[in-house]
């Protein structure tokens, strides 16, 4: 039993990696989309996360232990610079936006000999093991978990449904989206130095515009009601290419089209659940 367990877990490595990873993203989508923000910010925070989390790796040393947590710092810096600005916008203006800086920095990465260039960077050592992954994926669905039966959440989910009336209750929605896209960044910047310390590699395509459409889909495929929903969206889309690996290819065609259905006929996701909150 244990050698066949053995022998999935090598099969099957980069495939959990993968669904643990994933997790993180659609929880770092959710926390955005929490606050009524369609912030495509996401892939561009686990490419800072990745980048940075491999210089403190291969060029100071540093324990994966200290990486983990210091590989947060640039994409948070990141959110900082461009959360004033951005953060006046709403709907389609801030997702374009938000694009538009993930394609800056993607090409950034693309001319930038000492991040690789176009070829990226590969020997990463493999620092990721399944016990990181899931345990930080645990305790970000615990975190928010809370945060969303807390009075925070319940002032999220009145900035989601009509933040004119959230305002009007005395709800600051300047400092929540802030918090928000900090949070954001923060979890989106663990999966990319996860990912990167699990696959050795990281290239400047990885962060462009077709990883952020399919971050969006992982949670409106499985709903915003809840941390479960993303995740559980998550570890469907992640799946799908393995289940239908001769269309693997045709990947962001699918998540384009669940992204569609999702808005016509699920509008609250597979997970429509609310949280019961504290009195």
């Amino acid at each position: 039993m244990q050698a066949w367990l053995s022998d999935f877990l090598w099969t099957y490595q980069n495939l959990i990696y993968s669904l643990g990873i994933n997790g993180l993203l659609g929880l770092s989508m959710y926390v955005v989309l929490a606050v009524g923000q369609l912030s495509l910010g996401q892939a561009a925070f686990m490419g800072l996360g990745a980048y940075f989390s491999t210089f403190l790796t291969m060029r100071l040393g540093l324990p994966f232990a200290l990486v983990l947590p210091l590989s947060c710092a640039a994409p948070v810096v990141f959110a900082l610079i461009i959360g004033t600005p951005t953060l006046r916008l709403s709907g389609v203006y801030l997702a374009i936006a938000t694009i538009g800086l993930g394609e800056v920095l993607r090409g950034v990465y693309l001319n930038a000999d000492f991040l690789g260039g176009a070829l990226g960077i590969s020997g990463i050592p493999q620092k990721t093991t399944f016990s990181i992954i899931y345990g930080l994926l645990a305790a970000a669905m615990l975190v928010l978990w809370l945060v969303g039966r807390s009075g925070i959440g319940r002032a999220m989910e009145a900035m989601r449904e009509d933040p004119t009336a959230a305002q009007v209750l005395g709800v600051n929605l300047a400092r929540y989206q802030l918090g928000a896209l900090l949070a954001s960044a923060v979890l989106a910047g663990l999966a990319g130095a996860l990912d990167a310390h699990a696959s050795s590699f990281i290239g400047p395509n990885e962060y462009g515009f077709e990883p952020a459409v399919t971050i969006l889909s992982f949670a409106l495929l499985g709903g915003i009601s809840t941390p479960l929903g993303p995740v559980v969206g998550a570890v469907i889309l992640t799946l799908l290419p393995e289940v239908l690996r001769g269309l693997a290819d045709f990947r962001l065609v699918f998540n384009g089209l669940i992204i569609v259905l999702a808005v016509l006929f699920l509008p609250t996701g597979l997970l429509p659940l609310r949280m019961r909150r504290s009195a």
